[in-house]
């Protein structure tokens, strides 16, 4: 079943985007909200950093996994529907998770949380492409923006909230959006049409390998605190090894590991987008446990120091898209990593007697420089990809953005495994700087690759 490609069906299209916008926030807005709320939870469950690991990672996991899967679901069961159930799916986990007892019910929610969050995207983003035709490309723009800016706000929005009324309001803000998106889903996404759209073929033993390696290598990092586990390093190589071998073979493969390999620029800037990703979530995850911990800031004031690093990141993105219109995406990429550089090293600078205005600063370079890498790097992306292949190349370059939330993620349970302290944000910061350095490697050989397509895509990727 897939939806019937008609746009005089709809009755009202400012209120059909509305109601996709409304539910796409969903995920990034949870993805960052609870970062602040890490040290609550932490202590009201007596949690170590490992522990939290977890918390933060298998929502990741869950979502690289069920991202692809339910993009295929849409196209075929209907997006609408599969929009509204993922809306159902976020109702629920939001008024059961601020009801947790335990550590394991508050996964078992976050990872239904996950589950609906991830059924927004593909099935708004199809509903887009089906039923929007008049700049279609500044809708998903605009869309685009919308996610961003909602990841951005998170933390401070968090920090407003836990000020009030503790972590498990964080889960109550998602209410008034999912009523939102609902009411307008329901009044003006036109119904799923039966069609012709043939059926998929599910690689459902893809997906359980591709969760076990995740999960394995996930378990391998932590345990580097107290040695090589060489199990756990053997077992992580040889999912991955036998997880390419068998989606090799597959007609509709769960990740197309045979376009990566016929597309080593593409792979290139994975890899790229991975590593700037590292960077950006490590800093939303270690910084408010920091401020909160060793500083001892409010919940409040943790926010709005994080908003530094969400709000400067904003800033560039638009700025950047007219930088890479006039002069093309290689000096733009060029600058944004030595932002990025300059503002990792500054890391160093910051203990617990710096001055709450120099933490900001600091935090504002950052941002700056992830926005700008964050645009250059999808439109590096499209200039290496032939319109056949954008579906395909844009699924990956979402999926890469989650392996490296879980890197991060890892790298923060690894590094605060002992204590928040300036010592153990130092250890974090030098494993940032490295990542900075092979990101700043990466992207000066990348630019120089030759460009498959023509700048008209390179121009027409920036406008969104």
């Amino acid at each position: 079943m897939s939806v019937q490609k008609n746009v005089s069906l709809v009755k009202n299209h400012y209120f059909l985007i509305a109601a996709i916008a409304f539910g796409i926030i969903l995920n990034p807005l949870n993805t960052s909200m609870i970062t602040v709320a890490l040290p609550e939870i932490k202590n009201e469950f007596s949690l170590t950093s490992n522990d939290i690991t977890w918390l933060i990672a298998s929502y990741f996991i869950v979502c690289a996994m069920f991202l692809p899967l339910i993009g295929k679901l849409s196209d075929y069961y209907g997006r609408k529907k599969i929009f509204l159930f993922g809306l159902l799916l976020v109702s629920i986990s939001s008024f059961a998770a601020p009801l947790s007892q335990n550590m394991p019910m508050l996964l078992g929610m976050r990872a239904i949380q996950a589950i609906g969050t991830s059924a927004l995207y593909p099935a708004g983003m199809g509903i887009v492409r089906s039923y929007i035709e008049k700049n279609q490309n500044k809708v998903i723009g605009l869309l685009t923006v919308c996610a961003t800016t909602s990841a951005a706000f998170g933390p401070t929005i968090s920090g407003l909230l836990i000020q009030q009324g503790g972590w498990h309001v964080i889960f109550y803000i998602n209410f008034p959006i999912i009523i939102i998106s609902a009411v307008l889903a329901v009044f003006f996404i036109p119904q799923d049409k039966k069609g012709t759209t043939k059926t998929f073929k599910w690689d459902g033993i893809g997906i359980i390998i591709f969760s076990c390696l995740i999960s394995l290598w996930i378990y391998f990092l932590q345990t580097l605190q107290s040695g090589l586990n060489v199990g756990a390093l053997i077992g992580s190589l040889a999912l991955t090894f036998l997880f390419y071998f068998f989606e090799k073979r597959k007609e509709e493969p769960f990740i197309d590991v045979v376009f990566l390999r016929k597309n080593p620029n593409i792979s290139l800037v994975y890899i790229q987008y991975i590593f700037a990703t590292i960077i950006f979530f490590a800093m939303l995850l270690s910084v408010p446990s920091y401020l909160q911990s060793e500083l001892m800031l409010s919940p409040k004031l943790t926010g709005l120091i994080m908003l530094s690093l969400s709000v400067f990141s904003i800033i560039s993105t638009p700025l950047t898209t007219h930088w890479i219109e006039k002069s093309g995406y290689k000096i733009p990429l060029f600058i944004g990593v030595i932002i990025g550089v300059v503002g990792v090293v500054l890391l160093m600078t910051i203990n617990h007697s710096s001055p709450l205005y120099w933490i900001f600063i600091v935090l504002s370079i950052i941002g700056f420089s992830n926005g700008i890498l964050n645009i250059g790097l999808q439109t590096l992306l499209y200039s290496f990809v032939s319109t056949a292949e954008t579906g395909t190349a844009s699924g990956l370059f979402l999926t890469s953005r989650f392996i490296g939330n879980i890197l991060a993620s890892s790298a923060f349970g690894i590094m605060f495994a002992t204590g928040v302290n300036d010592t153990n944000l130092n250890w974090m910061t030098v494993i940032l700087i490295v990542v900075s350095v092979i990101l700043l490697s990466g992207i000066l050989f990348i630019t120089k690759r030759k460009v498959v397509k023509g700048t008209s895509e390179i121009e027409e990727t920036a406008n969104f």
